[in-house]
């Protein structure tokens, strides 16, 4: 059966016949190469390469080195087809409609033998009125995807020019030219996988009257005592007359509000004013309630609602403060007045195949976010605009979104016909996402504008002048005009920025000014210390590979292939240029590096959380110099090596449990500066806290050398140093390589947070071997994992060896002598069978007791 819906977010039975319907169209799907006579059965929405998976013409496009062999597909051009009927409700209504939400990307689209469509963007939906060429029963729907390769080749031709596409691997990097997903073409992260498809549903809509098409609900003024809002409705006419437009509160929050119109055929707009008495206001995650308002908008003709949706409206203001000051240039946000220190990540598209990534997939990513203290997420320009759901979530969680458009690491075409693509697409996702209070920035590009000064393209792809002179007006029309007016016309209230960073990370000047994206760690090879120095103004890339654990790696590589240099593993490494090579040079300068596989990919990880928590810490320690750090990256495309905290399939990293606790509302920071040792209290909350900091200084047996015990206000929004000390008066003699400082704020005899500070690397650190002893207990519903080791135990990891989808609140944890810790573990397995499979892994000979 087909899905009937009525009403948006109505069910069809509680309105009568004469109301907008809509039928989603995702049964009854074939498809088939063109060159070929055969039909199968296909999910829609899906695409080619998962189609032909589920019928095993394909092996796992993940797994193994299957990559190279699946180039052929893009190749190729499909064909998808299905039938249906229009039931006798809809068929009867003035007007019907197929809407195409996503189209994967050149296609042409029949209906009944008639061409009704020629598609050619990815991001844009497009609707097709079919009044009159459909009927009642025996559509055929029928859709035609060109190959993009095939496709675009021509333009390249024609251009006679090689774009500075890096990240497309391919010898002829041809993404350029399509407004489709750059990710898809390849990157330093994820394969490639030119796909095509169905990727958005494909519904079927009928209405009487006028359709309602958008309803942008606009805050006009917000305070304590009152915000005032209009509603600005765009409406298409397709019977002239007197129509009602009504804003009504479900929640009694605001009176019912009525405008009367006499609408001519055609496209019109209504307006209609309402206010709010003491609004609620939305904050951001941690400062308070993500509070949304429901806000329905009917459309009445005569007595009957004819059109009818809802809208949930977020109050509050965003400012990006991007100006000059004293310390050069600043960078940072200002909700509802007030500065706010954004922590989070960069977000790339969760799979290579995006209509696999469920519902449930986005809400457990949101979820972790939350409980990670993330209140920003950075929507990177090389993937796509993300569905609905991440937007509504983020406005639920409370988590600001700054949303790149979808250009990165490459100059583009700016011919009149590309341009007008891109005005279309613009148009068409601002005006789908600017309802969303969580909603903070557009920013125009990733890494284009600095690639043009600081990465040698000119003389690198041997441009002339002509054409280079050329290519920068490109980026001027594109980016510093077309955009920018676009974002003007359709959101006027929200900030536009036109590439990010603003400045490099070549030059200690430019941490003055603006975002910054430091790859001086990773790809300037610099050592992780250089965080605790190059500090920009706000911190919108920067980051370290690691590996996913073992349970990912038995997804796509089988026991043969695990080693570092077999070639499966060498096939999922996407970063050719550092690479594995990076991470065992980090790791042979901190640590000593495993000889075992297993070993290798824990340490890894350990690696990375480590490196990235100085830098996450320093970056808070100078509020409010700095206001901002967003690591590369929160999630994967497919499993492998990369920058990410979570892998492909969910599970944490050693870096998303330190980002955690990093991310934490108060923050105990210990760092070493000039020749002292420094307690940084860091406090994002909006009010004055009253803390004791607590400073043991032990050796790794447990025995205390000194104790330190300070009162202190944690003042509000503010991070300050609130204790110090000469390094050498601390030890007082003490062998830097066998004692650890511990610190804690304590409030009303609770632990608010606690750190650990190391006066060496742990290769250099006469690390004992613990003994580490579990306790594994249910109560009150929930698992319980004590672990307790009589000597230091550094970075000790939980897991069970058989159970890949649990995960426990805390993990890869110092355990200090002496002191217990107990962590919740979810996972599906009974008591016994956790006993049975626990192990604990740590740094120190890597051992499994």
């Amino acid at each position: 059966m087909r899905r009937v819906i009525g009403v948006i977010g109505l069910a069809v039975a509680a309105w009568p016949a004469w109301a907008q319907q809509q039928q989603e169209l995702d049964k009854g799907w074939e498809f088939r190469r063109t060159d070929e006579n055969i039909w199968r059965p296909a999910t829609v929405p899906g695409t080619v390469h998962t189609d032909l998976l589920a019928h095993k013409l394909i092996p796992d496009p993940f797994a193994g080195a299957n990559e190279k062999g699946l180039q052929w597909i893009d190749k190729k051009d499909w064909e998808y087809r299905t039938s249906f009927d229009v039931p006798a409700a809809m068929a009867g209504q003035d007007q019907l409609a197929l809407d195409f939400t996503g189209l994967d990307t050149y296609a042409d689209v029949y209906l009944n033998d008639s061409l009704i469509l020629q598609a050619q963007n990815m991001f844009v939906g497009k609707q097709v009125i079919v009044k009159g060429i459909a009927r009642p029963q025996g559509n055929r729907l029928r859709i035609l995807f060109h190959s993009p390769i095939v496709r675009d080749m021509p333009k390249f031709m024609q251009d006679r020019i090689v774009y500075p596409a890096g990240n497309d691997a391919s010898d002829i990097p041809l993404s350029v030219h399509a407004r489709k997903a750059p990710y898809h073409y390849g990157w330093d992260w994820g394969p490639r996988y030119v796909t095509s498809g169905i990727w958005r549903p494909v519904v079927l809509r009928s209405w009487n009257k006028l359709q309602l098409r958008d309803a942008w609900i606009q805050q006009q003024q917000l305070s304590d005592a009152s915000a005032t809002l209009e509603a600005t409705l765009t409406v298409d006419v397709q019977q002239a007359g007197k129509y009602t437009a009504v804003i009504h509160s479900g929640s009694k929050a605001f009176a019912t509000q009525k405008v009367q119109s006499t609408l001519q055929a055609g496209t019109q707009t209504v307006h209609i004013p309402f206010s709010i008495r003491q609004p609620k206001r939305w904050w951001p995650n941690g400062l308070g309630e993500a509070y949304l308002y429901p806000v329905t908008v009917s459309i009445l003709h005569g007595k009957d609602t004819i059109q009818q949706t809802t809208r949930r409206v977020g109050l509050r203001t965003v400012e990006v403060v991007n100006a000059p000051d004293k310390d050069g240039t600043s960078f940072f946000v200002k909700v509802n007045g007030k500065p706010v220190f954004m922590k989070g990540a960069n977000y790339i598209p969760s799979d290579n195949f995006l209509p696999r990534v469920t519902g449930d997939r986005y809400r457990k990513m949101f979820r972790d976010m939350e409980a990670s203290h993330f209140n920003m997420i950075r929507v990177w320009g090389g993937g796509i605009y993300e569905n609905d759901i991440f937007y509504d979530l983020a406005d639920e969680k409370g988590i600001l979104v700054w949303q790149d458009f979808m250009f990165a690491c490459t100059l583009y075409p700016s011919d009149p016909a590309f341009l007008s693509q891109v005005r279309e697409e613009t148009a068409y996702n601002i005006r789908r996402l600017r309802n969303h209070p969580s909603l903070a920035l557009w920013c125009g590009n990733n890494e284009i504008g600095v690639a043009i000064k600081n990465w040698g393209w000119k003389d690198g792809y041997a441009y002339s002048d002509e054409q280079w002179a050329s290519l920068l007006k490109g980026y001027e029309t594109l980016f510093e005009e077309l955009l920018r007016d676009e974002v003007k016309a359709h959101d006027p209230s929200r900030y536009y920025l036109p590439s990010s960073p603003i400045s490099n990370w070549g030059r200690a000047e430019d941490f003055k000014h603006g975002d910054n994206h430091y790859w001086g760690i990773w790809h300037g090879m610099e050592w992780f210390e250089a965080f605790n120095t190059h500090v920009p103004r706000f911190m919108s890339e920067f980051g370290f590979q690691s590996f996913p654990d073992l349970h990912t790696v038995r997804k796509f590589a089988d026991s043969t292939q695990w080693d570092l240099h077999s070639f499966v593993m060498q096939s999922h490494q996407k970063s050719l240029a550092r690479g594995n090579a990076a991470i065992q040079t980090y790791m042979d300068h901190y640590y000593h590096r495993p000889k075992d596989f297993a070993g290798f990919l824990y340490m890894s990880q350990v690696l990375q959380a480590e490196g990235m928590k100085i830098g996450l810490e320093a970056h808070r320690r100078n509020m409010p110099y700095c206001m901002g750090t967003l690591y590369w990256q929160l999630n994967d495309t497919w499993p492998g090596p990369s920058w990410s905290s979570i892998d492909y399939f969910g599970r944490w990293k050693a870096l998303q449990y330190f980002a955690q606790i990093a991310f934490t509302p108060m923050l105990v920071s210990l760092v070493e500066e000039e020749g002292q040792v420094r307690a940084y209290v860091v406090n994002d909350l909006w009010k004055d806290e009253k803390v004791k900091l607590e400073l043991t200084l032990m050796d790794m047996e447990g025995k205390t050398l000194r104790n330190i015990e300070q009162p202190l206000t944690a003042k509000a929004n503010t991070a300050e140093v609130a204790w110090r000390m000469e390094k050498d008066a601390l030890l007082q003699g003490a062998d830097p390589r066998k004692v650890i400082l511990y610190a804690k704020l304590v409030n009303e005899n609770q632990t608010r947070t606690e750190n650990v500070f190391y006066f060496a690397a742990p290769r250099d650190m006469a690390l004992p071997v613990p003994e580490i002893q579990t306790e594994v207990k249910q109560a009150g519903g929930k698992i319980l994992v004590t672990v307790r080791s009589a000597k230091l135990a550094k970075n000790v990891w939980l897991l069970l060896d058989k159970d890949d989808t649990s995960h426990f609140s805390d993990n890869y944890f110092d355990l200090l002598p002496g002191m217990g810790k107990t962590v919740e573990l979810e996972t599906s397995l009974g008591l016994e069978a956790v006993k049975s499979q626990l192990q604990t892994w740590h740094v120190v000979g890597i051992t499994k007791p």
